[in-house]
């Protein structure tokens, strides 16, 4: 077990995910309280010890509020939620653009803004974000979804910047295509060995959300190795 978590209050958004789950293992793991805020009524399989709150929609900035407010003695706030498009340009609408802002950069910065609200009263903590390789290697056929991850690398780095002198770190990582069964299904002929796994995603973000990371802030990390 990390001491370093042991005790924390960590808030993980779309922790119901494939990649969500192993978070939430991970964190629990190490000895963290995990409140998991998810856009459905509940979560049956919630692992024991975390804390499920149903019907938040994260893009609702007072919903947002008010659930931060109701954290106790923030540690750390890990931002899963966010949703993927892959259309050509030119089948791309204003609302599939809307979509991908609305469910990967607003749900990111409502709770980056109230998670840096709560980290300041608690005296500082840590942000992980999660932005894509496509940030930093484009590839074709998803622009609204790369606009909507770069905002989100923007976003991680200017809001270092801005609480570098309140003890807050704000990281991101940058994944690749996850090796989930969704993708897995989507992709049957690619090279699922290649894909990073949740598990070591999760070990990452971890070690980023914990008191272990004492330098690292507006990175940008690679999570795909030989991917």
């Amino acid at each position: 077990m990390n001491p370093e978590l042991e005790g924390r209050q960590v808030v993980i958004t779309g922790g119901d995910g494939a990649l969500g789950q192993e978070v939430v293992r991970a964190f629990l793991e190490a000895g963290a309280t995990c409140h998991l805020p998810v856009f459905g009524p509940g979560w049956p399989e919630a692992p024991t010890g975390a804390r499920v709150t149903g019907n938040l929609d994260l893009s609702d900035e007072t919903a947002v509020a008010g659930y931060y407010a109701g954290v106790p003695s923030l540690a750390a706030s890990v931002h899963l939620a966010g949703g993927f498009l892959a259309k050509p340009i030119a089948e791309t609408t204003r609302a599939d653009l809307d979509g991908q802002l609305k469910l990967n950069l607003v749900t990111t910065f409502l709770c980056c803004r109230e998670a840096i609200k709560a980290l300041r009263k608690s005296g500082g903590g840590r942000i992980v974000n999660v932005a894509a390789r496509i940030v930093e290697q484009p590839a074709s056929g998803m622009a609204a979804y790369v606009v909507s991850k770069a905002g989100v690398a923007a976003l991680t780095r200017a809001l270092a910047a801005e609480v570098r002198g309140d003890g807050i770190l704000v990281n991101a990582v940058l994944p690749s295509i996850i090796d989930t069964p969704a993708n897995r299904a989507a992709m049957p002929d690619a090279d699922h060995a290649r894909w990073p796994k949740p598990d070591e995603l999760a070990r990452t973000i971890r070690w980023l959300a914990s008191e272990e990371n004492r330098l690292t802030s507006g990175a940008l990390v690679p999570v795909y190795g030989s991917a």
